[in-house]
């Protein structure tokens, strides 16, 4: 099952700036991810409550 896939949305991650590409568990909210990564949402979480 060798098949490629150009065509799914990315974002820019809000915390770590990197892109990242449209993943099926997103499927239903993916209007309101705004991470990459669980460990991204954790820090950034950990950086407002700094200030």
């Amino acid at each position: 099952m060798a098949h490629k896939k150009p065509f799914l949305p990315t974002k820019t991650c809000r915390y770590c700036g990197r892109p990242f590409s449209w993943r099926k568990k997103w499927e239903k909210n993916w209007d309101e991810v705004r991470y990459c990564s669980e460990r991204c949402r954790r820090e950034s979480k950990k950086s407002k409550s700094r200030l």
